[in-house]
């Protein structure tokens, strides 16, 4: 069996865009007939340059040759152009094409992807969600009003009601004010009060009956980071995510020692050599890889393996499209230190679209496919019909520094 054909999609997300403003995909064909579909989560390069390096990859090591070799592959990568260092650019597109390639695999076995990596530990998933406004943009700065469920208590609240109804019981919010491209920064005391009372207020709404996970973007000191957690301390979230950048895991372990609230971090790393340095100084004790930047199935499988070693939990990231879902779906459920899986509103709205089968959820928990391969298929029409024109980067910070 050999790969002889690399096709890359980049597809509009349309309002109120939950998980970005596009998705990049990638199938790949084989000499039988079979095909893989992978998704890059890479926010470095805008989209289309991103796709253009995905195929540039995929000639470069992959075409002409057997899917299987998956461990071949990584090394190869990872070493391209005389590096052998973390590249996060580089590794999103090679996660892209390296899940891609166990889709193939699984398909080709008749089996879904975690029965070949060791079974099934997990009959279904726990599963937590964003707090997403009814109507309009999913990011904050775009409100109409001023007024939502990011910066409003009341709203939060009501809306983490209404998701706890209807079957989660663990939701996510990041109240904790702006992050900058200078961070870290010292929180403004206006940004610590509105972090209190927002987890305050959803706290007393949902009672016990749901965890609170409270989301930051790297953007404090260490200092700073502990100041806001003594304020979120009395209402017991189950973590405080990436309270300082991701460059230092010496400074978040820091944080680790003051807090009594578990760390949680992971998105923008990527291999297991950039999560070993945050293991070995025992900076988190919840690491959240997102398997379209991390490595793809197989090197996450060995950050999730290291973890383990050192009761480590892990919650797959996935602020991005269904195929980085699903594959977090088929790791996840090999997991003996499986946390909690992010998904993005049951996986419904235009997530549900872009697969001809959606992901199923139930009572809070992701269900996972008993089909071969990742368990899902993407619906090439809808790629085709939402295709993305713009430039812009899939995330941006602020590009000037944070004023008090």
């Amino acid at each position: 069996m050999k790969v002889t054909d690399v096709k890359t999609w980049v597809v509009g997300n349309p309002p109120p865009g939950i998980g970005g403003k596009y998705f990049i995909f990638v199938k790949l064909t084989t000499d039988g007939g079979v095909v893989g579909y992978g998704e890059a989560y890479n926010a470095t390069f805008s989209a289309h340059v991103t796709a253009r390096m995905i195929e540039d990859m995929a000639e470069r090591y992959l075409v002409g040759r057997d899917p299987h070799d998956v461990e071949n592959l990584f090394r190869r990568v990872y070493s391209s152009g005389f590096t052998q260092r973390p590249d996060v650019s580089g590794m999103g597109c090679f996660s892209a094409l390296e899940m891609a390639c166990w889709d193939i695999v699984g398909k080709e076995a008749n089996k879904p992807v975690y029965k070949l990596l060791g079974g099934q530990v997990h009959e279904t998933l726990r599963s937590y969600t964003y707090l997403y406004p009814h109507t309009g943009s999913v990011h904050s700065e775009d409100a109409p009003s001023g007024r939502n469920v990011y910066n409003d208590p009341e709203m939060a609240a009501a809306c983490a009601l209404e998701y706890v109804e209807q079957g989660f019981n663990a939701v996510k919010l990041d109240p904790a004010g702006p992050y900058t491209a200078y961070d870290g920064h010292q929180p403004r005391l206006i940004d610590i009060d509105l972090s209190a009372r927002m987890i305050r207020a959803i706290r007393e709404a949902v009672g016990t009956r749901a965890d609170i996970l409270f989301g930051t973007h790297g953007q404090f000191t260490a200092s700073g980071a502990l100041r806001l957690a003594r304020a979120i301390e009395p209402y017991d979230p189950l973590w405080f995510e990436e309270p300082v950048p991701p460059d230092m895991p010496e400074v978040m372990a820091q944080v680790a020692r003051g807090t009594s609230i578990p760390i949680a971090t992971g998105e923008r790393l990527t291999t297991k050599f950039e999560f070993a340095r945050v293991i070995e100084n025992r900076a988190a004790t919840i690491l959240q890889p997102d398997l379209g930047r991390s490595g793809g199935i197989l090197e996450t499988k060995k950050i999730a393996a290291m973890a383990e070693a050192y009761h480590i939990q892990v919650a797959p990231h996935c602020y991005c499209g269904p195929i980085v879902g699903a594959a977090n779906i088929q790791l996840a459920v090999t997991l003996p230190n499986f946390l909690i899986l992010e998904s993005l509103k049951q996986w419904d709205g235009f997530h549900a679209t872009l697969l001809k089968k959606k992901i199923e959820w139930q009572d809070g928990n992701v269900i996972p496919s008993k089909e071969p391969g990742l368990g899902v298929e993407l619906n090439e029409e809808v790629c085709d019909a939402y295709p993305y024109s713009g430039n812009d980067l899939h995330l941006q910070m602020m590009q000037m520094p944070l004023m008090p």
